[in-house]
């Protein structure tokens, strides 16, 4: 791993961006919560697949994760501290319905409305994820979202929680990241549920996009003003070389990977070149259900990381490509992931040549590195820090170029629960001490909040 001392460039300042730029931080339900038998919650997906052997580094689960359920009111003040105007946040389904056909848990709207109204309280605009991974258990007994049927009991679970926040919470992002609920979690195996079907993720998919498509014209109807979308993990994508065997690689990987999603979002039907790849594994697909999907949105939520670099691989699966491992000795983070904001203009400029999308938020953005509690209680994570201010200022030059994004989440509030990395991999702002649950403001954490607070700006600017 490459951690990078202070860069050599001009760190933004809040001036920057635009006035109305919203800014704030993400979390997850199960990456934070932790309750995950209280107050009537039922099993998820997560809960069975982390109690799996093998499945998640050391033995880690989400039983307690950050105890956000118990010190929400703490993490909350935290962003309000930093100057944050937005919070995004996910609801757990098995907090809300507990069996197919069953009324909705009492406790768990509660505590979702008392956490709206924390939000509101510390001048934090409320952004609802309605799903962030953790199905139901019960109802992946029934299929999953391998089963149209899910589709439905989304809908009902997406109309209580609209019905009950939606005079508070007027931002509504149906689904996040489609791929790792379909591929991660349904091919590759290494999410929950942990299925290795190539036809069966497909399908999750498209009954995935199908759930969006059909609770957003519900959403708007149970929340005056609405604004709704969706959050696609996406990444800019290069050939490894000038061989047509990459070129073409790279050109079936992209027809996943980005054309998959975005295509039938914005009207175009999955891309004929990749549904001719797939062959019999291609989802099926009723009438009506393109044309649901590709219902107008309010923005579109946009999840960047790192570019992706693909390569030919005969018979390394359906697609014959792979994403290669990052040159030696570039610049990664502590998961491996290159670190690479030149990626997010790209990215962001591709979108918006492409399909024009209206408004994009940047949903996620964020890094891991090993963190260290000094004696005195700091954790100088310089180079979280340093990843942050370089991708805000290639975010500038993005928005510089014309793309309308209009607001920044970063990756993430706290430290938590890293799915199939279990604890040993930190993504926060703030530092979480899981033996304890005491927090500490990291160096990231502090020089957000500076960014943020306009009379930071000078001394952000020259300690860059």
């Amino acid at each position: 791993m490459t951690t990078p001392s202070c860069p050599a460039f001009q760190a933004p300042v809040r001036s920057d961006f635009a006035d109305d730029f919203l800014w704030g931080s993400a979390t997850s339900s199960y990456q934070i919560e932790g309750a995950t038998g209280e107050d009537g919650r039922a099993e998820s997906i997560w809960d069975r697949f982390a109690a799996t052997p093998g499945k998640v580094r050391d033995g880690a689960t989400g039983q307690v994760a950050c105890d956000h359920y118990h010190r929400w009111p703490q993490d909350l003040d935290l962003a309000r501290d930093m100057g944050m105007r937005a919070y995004r946040f996910s609801i757990a389904w098995p907090r809300i319905f507990s069996a197919v056909g069953g009324a909705p848990n009492q406790k768990g709207l509660d505590f979702y409305s008392r956490l709206v109204d924390g939000m509101l309280e510390r001048g934090l605009q409320p952004w609802a994820t309605l799903y962030h991974w953790d199905l139901p258990q019960y109802l992946q007994d029934e299929g999953g979202w391998n089963a149209r049927a899910t589709v439905d009991a989304y809908l009902e679970f997406a109309d209580v929680m609209t019905r009950r926040l939606g005079d508070r919470v007027k931002h509504w992002i149906t689904h996040n990241e489609p791929w790792c609920t379909a591929i991660i979690g349904n091919y590759e195996g290494l999410h929950a549920p942990g299925l290795t079907d190539f036809k069966t993720a497909l399908q999750v998919c498209h009954h995935v996009l199908l759930s969006h498509g059909k609770a957003v014209p519900l959403i708007r109807a149970n929340v005056p003003d609405a604004q709704v979308g969706i959050a696609l993990s996406l990444h800019p994508v290069r050939a490894a070389g000038d061989s047509a065997a990459d070129q073409a690689a790279l050109a079936r990987h992209d027809g996943l990977r980005y054309r998959w999603f975005l295509d039938p979002l914005f009207g175009r039907g999955y891309p004929q070149a990749t549904l001719d790849q797939v062959g019999a594994a291609a989802p099926r697909v009723e009438d009506g259900d393109m044309a649901a999907i590709a219902v107008a949105t309010d923005f579109l939520g946009v999840n960047y990381y790192f570019p992706e670099t693909i390569q030919d691989a005969p018979g390394s699966g359906p697609l014959n490509a792979v994403v290669a491992a990052p040159e030696a000795g570039s610049e990664t983070t502590a998961l491996g992931w290159p670190v690479a904001p030149d990626g997010l203009p790209e990215l962001l400029a591709r979108i918006e040549a492409d399909y024009h999308p209206g408004p994009i938020y940047i949903t996620e953005n964020g890094s891991c590195y090993d963190d260290t509690v000094e004696a005195d209680g700091a954790v100088l994570d310089v180079g979280r820090r340093d990843y942050l201010q370089r991708h805000l200022a290639a975010l500038k030059q993005a928005i510089d170029g014309g793309v309308p994004v209009k607001g920044y989440f970063a990756w993430s509030l706290i430290d938590n629960f890293e799915w199939a990395e279990g604890y040993r991999r930190r993504f926060g702002l703030v530092h979480v001490d899981y033996t304890t649950q005491q927090r500490r403001l990291k160096a990231s954490g502090q020089w957000y909040g500076q960014f943020l607070k306009r009379e930071g700006n000078a001394k952000s600017r020259a300690e860059s």
